[in-house]
């Protein structure tokens, strides 16, 4: 949808921003809080790449106050976590049975606006359309950014494992697979 967008409107990439890893994020964020019995507001997560399958969570990079996640639950626990949250989207929808997953939506699009509007300098993990950051090309993918009044500013290139950077190459060529359907 983002690459849609943006193709579409042929406004700048800085100004067309998809929300995937604000979702995603939140919902890792919620199940960790659940898991541990603490506040989701002392949790902080990052999830990468597409949303769906081929996401690409980061436990290590990932804390409850600072601590890391990986200090506080054993690599089972992150992996079920992990999974839940992959699958998170579906569950509500199944759930719901009729309608879709929109309070989640919602809220990540309140976060993002509240972060333009106000000039919050916020680092957010959002699908944009990348140019050779993470040494991928022409390809809308969930990154971290800086998102302000010019909305994004900045790209924040984290350092990632050789296991987490092809993971998110290949959630890169699952969504390019996506993007040539849809613009043809």
């Amino acid at each position: 949808m983002t690459y849609v967008a943006l193709k579409t409107s042929g406004f700048e990439r800085n100004r067309v921003i998809g929300m995937a890893g604000i979702l995603d994020s939140s919902r890792f964020r919620k199940f960790i809080s659940m898991e541990l019995n603490v506040s989701v507001e002392d949790i902080s997560t990052f999830v990468l790449g597409s949303h769906g399958d081929s996401m690409v969570l980061l436990p290590r990079y990932s804390s409850v106050s600072g601590i890391p996640l990986p200090e506080l639950m054993d690599k089972e626990t992150i992996e079920r976590l992990v999974q839940h949250t992959r699958d998170g989207g579906i569950e509500i929808v199944n759930l719901l049975k009729t309608g879709s997953a929109y309070y989640a939506p919602s809220a990540s699009a309140v976060q993002m606006v509240e972060a333009i509007v106000k000039d919050k300098k916020r680092i957010l993990p959002c699908a944009v359309f990348l140019q050779g950051e993470y040494g991928i090309h022409d390809t809308v993918l969930g990154v971290p950014i800086k998102l302000g009044r010019k909305g994004m500013e900045q790209i924040i290139q984290i350092k990632l494992t050789p296991d987490e950077q092809a993971a998110l190459n290949k959630s890169a060529e699952d969504t390019k697979t996506n993007m040539d359907k849809v613009m043809v």
